[in-house]
């Protein structure tokens, strides 16, 4: 079966340590392009559309994770998903996650043997896909657990209640139930209450196991809302929704792997 694939992995060696390993176990697979970080790879797999992803857990800026979601965000309707194959140093909690979501990975260094393996999945994946988009659910969710795993702390965080940003020569407190969102911003976090926000250097992932996940809903990688400063949710043109809050006029995105939390009751 001849078939197209897109490298992501920040190690030059490994890279092509693996694009030789495929050569040999799968002759036909062209590999398109090898990139070196998560930016690269959205970019590169948005142009080529290849049909298969090795996708480097840990890059440049964005993980494997956060790339495959980001493009999982922008892919057309319309067209296949590439088959994801996550690149990983060994981390047993990392392959269990792996395991039970169904998504396949290889292993740093590249095993032949294993890597034979994966290429048997990958082919019978595609033998069985759909001319049309309609895999791109089943990896939003395999995506979504994903992510989740791999942001859970190894031991229970408490629930913020105080969040302390520094203003100049001063510390302010604002209480956790007043802010409207968080959001990721170069190497801060904004958090957004109704009539103001500060700054916190604290990065999103750290605060997310500390906050009430009834309550403050992740929508989109780097933003996290309190449900109950949501207004509605509206649907574009593109079929992207749109939240609109209670007490601000901006609108927040929400990504398709977090489309899920809006579902009428």
């Amino acid at each position: 079966m001849k078939a197209t694939a897109v490298i992501a992995e920040d190690e030059p060696l490994l890279a092509q340590a693996l694009r030789l390993e495929l050569a040999a176990a799968w002759p036909e697979l062209e590999v398109l392009e090898m990139v070196g970080d998560g930016a690269s790879a959205v970019r590169s797999a948005l142009q080529h559309r290849p049909d298969v992803l090795f996708f480097d857990i840990r890059m440049p800026g964005q993980g494997g994770l956060e790339a495959a979601a980001e493009l999982a965000d922008a892919w057309p309707q319309d067209a296949p998903f590439p088959a994801l194959v996550f690149v990983t140093a060994y981390d047993q909690y990392a392959l269990q996650a792996f395991d039970a979501q169904a998504v396949d990975y290889v292993l740093k260094p590249v095993q032949p043997a294993r890597l034979r393996r994966t290429v048997d999945k990958l082919r019978h994946a595609l033998a069985q896909r759909q001319p049309q988009g309609g895999a791109l659910e089943a990896t939003l969710g395999q995506l979504r657990h994903l992510l989740q795993a791999s942001a859970a702390p190894a031991a229970p965080q408490p629930l913020l209640k105080v969040i302390q940003a520094s203003v100049g020569a001063s510390i302010r407190l604002v209480p956790v139930e007043q802010v409207v969102y968080f959001e990721a911003a170069d190497k801060y976090v904004r958090v957004v209450t109704e009539d103001g926000e500060v700054l916190v250097r604290t990065p999103l992932k750290e605060l997310l196991p500390q906050l009430d996940a009834q309550l403050f809903w992740q929508v989109h990688r780097g933003t996290v809302v309190r449900a109950t400063a949501i207004e509605s949710v509206h649907r574009d043109e593109a079929g992207k929704l749109h939240l609109a809050l209670r007490a601000r006029k901006e609108r927040l995105p929400v990504s398709r792997v977090y489309a899920h939390l809006f579902k009428a009751m």
